[in-house]
């Protein structure tokens, strides 16, 4: 039992470091409420990740047009 605990913590980490990795990318330092990326959790984390991908589409070019 005490592997499978260490095997669920390790993938909750690693998927919050990809994320982290990936808002750091997009040069995203704080959340929208102000906080350090380093003090959220997974679920906020995705959330500002979302919100930082929507930031970079380029709505001018004809590909990302909704009509």
């Amino acid at each position: 039992m005490g592997n499978l605990y260490k095997a669920a913590v390790m993938q909750k980490k690693l998927k919050r470091d990809f994320i982290l990795g990936k808002l750091r990318a997009l040069n995203v330092t704080v959340s929208q409420e102000g906080l350090p990326l380093d003090e959220l959790d997974y679920e906020d984390l995705k959330y500002e990740y979302v919100l930082a991908s929507f930031r970079e589409i380029d709505s001018e070019t004809s590909s990302n047009a909704w009509f």
